[in-house]
């Protein structure tokens, strides 16, 4: 396999503010990486300089081996991307805007568009200002899970969906891996992460704390005096971050 999202020894600060402080991450393509951490332990400004949105302050981030703050426009025709929190053009219908989102990396599949709209129940016709949380998620979901991009980067990708509709977007992750593609998972829901990724990576404070496979982290929860066979990613999750 190699490697799709490349981070080493990567530094962020602003102001007097260390937000990342050396952290690394390796994601390989075809794979569900899991990116797990409290607020404010330097995901979403690990995910902004993944996508060319500010540069770091040191270390080196690389998308499918290119600088993403040198050709950000080249790598997001590669890409998706869909925040937590979604805001959207709130006179544009939800179809026009996912129209719109497509055009702005290339287009979309028409015909894998209207089964995703389908899917999440989407009424297209309502103007954006009258979405709720749970709608505004699912305009992001479709206009990225419509495109034909190589790496999703989804940072709390279901907040406000009902589980029905959370039960679409983990069977669309599955359809996405099933292709080939590679997708970077931040989320808080960690049963999710549980079933959908096939590595994680935990930080705190901006650092690396530990990165691999669920085995992985029940053998270092092991050897730290621990029994983990029948601990949830949540109790490892704790039990490794706590350490």
């Amino acid at each position: 396999m190699s490697a799709v999202i490349e981070v080493s020894g990567l530094v962020k600060n602003f102001g007097q503010t260390r937000a990342l402080d050396g952290l690394d991450l390796k994601v390989e393509k075809g794979q569900v990486h899991g990116f797990l951490g409290p607020n404010g332990s330097g995901k979403s400004t690990t995910i902004r300089i993944l996508l060319g949105l500010i540069r770091a302050s040191g270390g080196e981030a690389l998308l499918f081996g290119e600088d993403p703050w040198r050709n950000a426009v080249g790598l997001h025709r590669r890409l998706a991307y869909v925040p937590g929190d979604v805001n959207l053009w709130p006179n544009l219908t939800g179809g026009e805007t996912i129209d719109m989102l497509g055009s702005l990396r290339g287009g979309l599949d028409p015909k894998r568009k209207q089964e995703l709209v389908e899917r999440f129940e989407l009424d297209l016709t309502k103007k954006a200002a009258a979405y709720s949380k749970g709608n505004r998620q699912k305009v992001a979901l479709i206009a990225a899970l419509a495109t034909d991009a190589e790496l999703f980067i989804f940072d709390e990708p279901t907040s406000g969906l009902d589980p029905l509709k959370e039960a679409v977007f983990q069977d669309c992750v599955r359809e996405i891996i099933g292709r080939g593609d590679t997708i970077l998972l931040s989320s808080h829901i960690l049963r999710q992460l549980e079933h959908l990724a096939d590595t994680f990576t935990i930080i705190r404070r901006g650092a690396t704390v530990e990165t691999g496979t669920l085995h992985d982290l029940r053998q270092i929860a092991r050897s730290a005096g621990r029994d983990p066979d029948s601990m949830s990613l949540e109790d490892l999750f704790l039990s490794i971050y706590r350490q």
